[in-house]
């Protein structure tokens, strides 16, 4: 299967950015997002799966077009989706990372193969991510979030969208923007990726 990597916004998104920290410093969700699945895209590649990143644009596309795109490539060939976003509230800190699925789909399948890829994206987090608090809800039996996001319930293929720490929070924001954090989340879905593949052979 191909795996379809989408970082989500782009430089013109309005907001979508940290706070300017105490030493200069900011981090803009665009570029958090496009450099992450960079990342992910060259591990993968190392270990020969096939992956393509759907938004190789700066400025932002919109989630039609994303998910046109995405279809495209589902036409020919096998592929599932993961939207790449880092997390922000507007009152407090807000900590953790989580993964969404859609709340429901006409698509059974789709839905049962969605949920089993956040099963183990946040499996995944959960022992990459140390000692950050993994944000989840069982209350239908799986940890992956749901919700009506566009570019979960739109595509054709299977799609999941993670929220990797909280940039409005001073420490997970400081990680988010370090070299050793980004390395670990990329990680974090390259291993998650690996596990639904081979629970498919």
């Amino acid at each position: 299967m191909k795996v379809l990597l989408d970082p989500g916004h782009g430089q013109n998104t309005k907001g979508k950015r940290s706070p300017i920290w105490e030493d200069g410093s900011q981090l803009f969700e665009w570029e958090f997002t496009r450099d992450v699945c960079r990342r992910i895209e060259k591990r993968l590649t190392r270990l020969k799966i096939p992956s393509e990143i759907i938004v190789k644009e700066a400025i932002d596309i919109s989630l039609p077009v994303r998910v046109r795109r995405a279809d495209e490539i589902y036409a020919r060939e096998d592929c599932f989706l993961i939207s790449v976003h880092g997390n922000a509230v507007d009152e407090g800190p807000g900590e953790g990372w989580e993964v969404w699925t859609a709340d429901e789909d006409k698509n059974k399948e789709k839905k049962i193969e969605s949920d089993r890829l956040a099963t183990f994206l946040f499996a995944s987090a959960k022992a990459v991510l140390y000692g950050y608090k993994t944000r989840s809800d069982y209350s239908d039996g799986d940890p992956d979030r749901e919700s009506k996001f566009y570019i979960t319930t739109k595509p054709k293929c299977p799609s999941v969208l993670t929220e990797n720490l909280f940039y409005t929070d001073p420490e997970e924001c400081r990680f988010m923007m370090s070299d050793f954090g980004r390395e670990l989340i990329a990680k974090l879905h390259v291993f998650g990726i690996q596990s639904y593949l081979n629970q498919r052979i």
